[in-house]
């Protein structure tokens, strides 16, 4: 239908049943209409309570009761043919889908059980579950059942679930990376957000995705590759769920005549967990590093580093590009803002020694929250501040922000309009899944903010010259736009500490 909005413009809300796509793939297409000439609004999403709530919020609620399983696409244009062009190029995403998935002579699997039991016993032995949270343990255990390994990408699932999911992975024998596991690398096959880095001898145990694709990238830089990245899901080191996952990823990876060494990344965990961790480590055939984030231990690229000098290998140089000399203005303050959480507690763990306390979404300390000060309501609060624009809260109903920029653009130029004197830190981070392209989207922004007012941009850049964006093409784009950029994050956050001039 195509009616007038409360909002400008010309609007089609419709719900189809039988379909479903995951979220990831419904997130992109509904960033791709988006972008198009004439189009305002768009949401394509599973029918969802909350994304019907979303959809309501856009002033583009349906008509009739929606039901979870149908597919809910709403779409807003300045007029009747932008709107007809938007809703087509809806369409042809999800017939393309259809047709790369759909064989002539089968009927698609119902089931996560029934598409494995339909593979038989000699297929690989992972399932992927990508469905909305309030499904997905279901859809787990289904293939735990079925004697599968499993990589549950939904985030949403109550703890408790992944505790039992966990348990019970462990009793048949296999492995539960995830919930929220967006970065796995299995046997050289990159799954969710991974990068293309080399094989080679060294096994990462990951409750983090981005902390994950630092270490993996710089172990490339260093001509040292990866034989599995395996992603457990940010709570496994916390003390609900006591590293289930990390302890049997490390006993897989102990068995593996391809692994050699072990690193293990997380953010701070849990300290009675780490320590189990640390004991069970103690006792493998294969030597473990930690990479455990913590006061004491605040630097991914040390980790790295100790790592390779265990290997009796040298410590490259790391690539940069250092960007013009320029100090930051007086009275400069940090503002960071972070598409992956574990550079953003990284950053943190290394400015707050030498800024004191900095203010964030996903803070070091409770009462460093910015949900505590009315004035941050818009994450711009003055001040020391580090932003997490991956936490969970900020991706309800969009894509995650190494897909999606558009909140991370918009505080930029708010950065650069509210006056307040800063240094800004960013991460931007490639591989399979992310942005195609994000320094197109980030050089206009930032060149805008730096003609606005005197704002050094330093930025974190986490990927290899193999990732589909090429780590050089893109730092070469966002230095020519008076970026310096580091391909370790530890090195752009102290770089932009020293141009503010913080002793360390």
């Amino acid at each position: 239908m195509s009616d007038p909005g409360p909002a400008a413009g010309v609007r089609h809300v419709s719900l189809r049943s039988g379909v479903y796509a995951d979220s990831v793939r419904l997130m992109q297409v509904s960033r791709d209409v988006g972008a198009r000439d004439g189009v305002t609004a768009v949401l394509v999403a599973m029918a969802t309570p909350l994304n019907v709530e979303l959809a309501e919020g856009m002033g583009l609620a349906p008509e009739q009761a929606a039901a979870p399983d149908q597919l809910l696409i709403a779409v807003r244009a300045v007029d009747d043919d932008a709107l007809a062009a938007a809703v087509a190029a809806v369409d042809a995403a999800l017939a393309e889908r259809e047709r790369t998935r759909a064989t002539a002579d089968a009927q698609p699997a119902r089931t996560v059980g029934a598409g494995l039991d339909d593979l038989g016993h000699d297929a690989g032995a992972l399932a992927i579950v990508s469905v909305p949270g309030q499904y997905a343990a279901l859809e787990a255990a289904d293939a735990i059942a079925a004697g599968r390994s499993v990589l549950v990408f939904s985030d949403g699932v109550p703890v408790e679930q992944e505790v039992a999911l966990k348990r019970a992975a462990r009793a048949a024998g296999v492995l539960v990376m995830g919930p929220d596991c967006g970065t796995a690398i299995v046997s050289g096959v990159a799954l969710g957000f991974a990068n293309v880095v080399r094989p080679g001898p060294v096994g990462v145990v990951a409750a983090s995705g981005t902390g994950a694709q630092q270490v993996s990238c710089l172990l490339d830089a260093a001509g040292v590759g990866v034989s599995h990245v395996i992603g457990v899901g940010g709570r496994d080191l916390s003390e609900a769920v006591g590293g289930l996952a990390t302890l049997d990823a490390l006993a897989a990876l102990d068995a593996d005549p391809a692994t050699e060494r072990v690193l293990v990344v997380s953010k701070p965990p849990a300290p009675s967990v780490a320590a189990e961790v640390a004991r069970v480590s103690g006792e493998l055939a294969t030597p473990v590093r930690s990479a455990a984030l913590s006061p004491e231990t605040p630097d991914l690229t040390a980790a790295v580093e100790a790592l390779l000098g265990d290997m009796g290998l040298d410590v490259p140089v790391w690539p940069s590009r250092p960007g013009p000399a320029e100090a930051a203005p007086p009275g400069a303050v940090l503002k960071g803002l972070y598409s992956g959480g574990t550079l953003a507690d990284e950053a943190m763990l290394l400015a707050a020694p030498v800024l004191g306390d900095v203010r964030s979404n996903t803070p070091l300390r409770p009462e460093l929250d910015l949900a505590l000060d009315p004035a941050a309501q818009d994450l711009s609060a003055r001040g020391h501040l580090v932003v997490d624009f991956g936490d969970d809260a900020l991706t309800v109903g969009r894509a995650h922000p190494m897909i999606d920029p558009t909140l991370r653009l918009e505080a930029i130029e708010r950065l650069a309009a509210s006056g307040e004197p800063a240094v800004l830190l960013l991460d931007v981070v490639l591989g399979y899944g992310a942005d195609a392209d994000p320094a197109a989207a980030l050089v206009p922004a930032l060149t805008a903010a730096r003609a606005r007012a005197h704002l050094p941009v330093v930025v974190a850049l986490v990927g290899t010259e193999a990732d589909p964006q090429g780590w050089s093409r893109q730092a070469d784009a966002l230095a020519a736009a008076g970026a310096a950029v580091f391909a370790s994050n530890a090195a752009a956050t102290r770089y932009a500490l020293d141009l503010l001039g913080a002793a360390r």
